[in-house]
């Protein structure tokens, strides 16, 4: 097994996470060469991270959003994560699945109850799931591949669960290679902190205990060939500014290694969970204002890699980073297994992982995103076309995935006004398509447009290219 200092330079990671605050034409030329979007050096975004005057922080938060129009235009992914399970062997002081949590309902979801959570899922619109258990061995390879299975089979008038992601204990580089035939997208495994001394601090006991196993799962998954992989941090746990710049580190890795970084990051915030003693009193707290600069700063050094909101934020907080930042957000959400079965106004604990902040349903959640000037998208193609990996990238890169995100995303947005907007969204919705299709870049992308909504708008389904 790699030792950790070949993935991660931690007296570097220290001495960056205390740069100095950049002089105002250092911050400038920072700026400047991020809005050319090739991304920022580490040193470049640890200066960013050190700024602290508001008007400074909103310079940076500008060039962001500079950024993310440039590359993502308008469109934001939505997704739904289900949990099948919440059983664990893990005790992290953080989480409410812990194993010696005596108060949580422990549930283990069969294949009939995964699909009967698929099928209220593809009820509200969803297209696109995260897959989620809590770490054990009651979820090894075989659970999951018939859990996979279950998801991919639900027909629900006509509609389909068209990608899942996973996100579960890592696993060997042969394991990887079966989980890879499921079908799968994305696998993310969150890291929670980078910090090896704050890291066994918070996981006490279990497999998840094993700092360095945790740290080498993605070079693990990609060496099985799953070229999509996410990584994340729990936000509050240590240090936010070295927090990110490991992260930073750990992509740039991935990247030099196997020639392809990152698919996405997340970014969750430590929020309240019932059984989980430092949730209450996070140990190191990360203010709304940090948050955005952080989001920012990422968006800014990795402008092609997807950055992940979960429903842990408010409203408010979503809302702002959907334009600093974020690209893809859950919506809808539910923490606990069979929760979209049993969905209920108000979030209980009885067997949630943590608690959420937006409970907005994802109908409200696509009228939100219109009115905000966005583009909900359950676009799915480059997955299937097999635009992912170094090949996303290299499109990403000079510009080029543009002509497949946009008229892609555009079709499964008029797709999900067909079949579940109300009057008042579906007339907002296609006003938002015909904007978009009029100021499009090139002639072949409009009518990439054009044609791909009007095959949904007379019939079509699943439509992409």
């Amino acid at each position: 097994m790699a030792n950790p200092s070949s993935i991660l330079d931690y007296e570097r990671i220290d001495q960056l996470g205390r740069s100095p605050e950049p002089s105002a034409q250092e911050l400038k030329d920072i700026l400047d060469k991020a809005r050319l979007l090739k991304g920022l050096e580490d040193p470049e975004a640890a200066s960013l991270l050190a700024v602290t005057t508001p008007e400074a922080r909103q310079a940076i938060l500008e060039a962001a959003a500079f950024v993310k129009s440039e590359i993502y235009g308008a469109r934001m992914v939505l997704f739904a994560p289900l949990y099948a399970g919440n059983k664990c062997s893990n005790d992290c002081l953080y989480c409410g699945f812990r194993r010696t949590n005596k108060d949580l309902t422990r549930i283990t979801l069969n294949r009939h109850q995964i699909e009967e959570e698929t099928r209220a899922l593809l009820a509200q619109g969803h297209k696109r799931l995260l897959l989620l258990t809590g770490e054990t061995g009651a979820y090894g390879l075989d659970y999951m591949m018939d859990a996979l299975d279950a998801i991919y089979s639900v027909r629900e008038k006509g509609a389909n669960i068209r990608r899942v992601n996973v996100e579960v204990a890592p696993m060997s580089v042969d394991d990887f290679k079966v989980l890879k035939t499921g079908n799968i997208g994305t696998y993310t495994c969150f890291q929670e902190t980078y910090d090896p001394t704050y890291y066994a601090k918070y996981h006490v006991a279990g497999p998840k205990a094993n700092y360095l196993n945790r740290l080498t799962v993605m070079d693990r998954a990609m060496e099985a060939g799953i070229d999509d992989v996410g990584l994340g941090v729990l936000f509050g746990l240590a240090p936010w500014r070295q927090e990110v710049i490991s992260m930073l580190d750990h992509a740039r890795h991935l990247e030099k290694r196997w020639g392809c970084g990152p698919h996405t990051v997340s970014v969750p915030r430590l929020e309240p969970a019932h059984g989980a003693p430092i949730s209450s009193a996070v140990p190191h707290p990360v203010n709304d204002d940090d948050f955005r600069l952080l989001v920012a700063v990422l968006r800014l050094t990795l402008p092609y890699t997807g950055i992940i909101l979960s429903t842990r934020e408010s409203v408010e907080m979503r809302n702002s980073l959907f334009r600093y930042g974020v690209s893809q957000v859950s919506a809808g959400s539910r923490t606990e297994p069979g929760g979209y079965q049993d969905a209920k106004e108000s979030e209980t604990f009885s067997h949630s992982q943590f608690s959420l902040a937006d409970h907005r349903s994802l109908h409200q959640m696509v009228s939100d995103l219109v009115d905000g000037g966005f583009v909900p998208s359950f676009c799915t193609g480059c997955y299937r076309m097999g635009r992912t990996g170094a090949d996303f990238m290299d499109l990403a890169k000079p510009g080029l995935i543009k002509c497949f995100c946009l008229p892609n995303g555009l079709s499964s947005f008029a797709e999900y006004l067909e079949e579940y907007a109300d009057d008042s969204l579906k007339t907002r919705g296609y006003a938002t398509i015909d904007r978009l299709a009029n100021e499009a870049e090139t002639p072949e992308i409009r009518q990439r447009i054009i044609d791909g909504v009007a095959k949904v708008r007379t019939g079509g389904r699943d439509i992409y290219v």
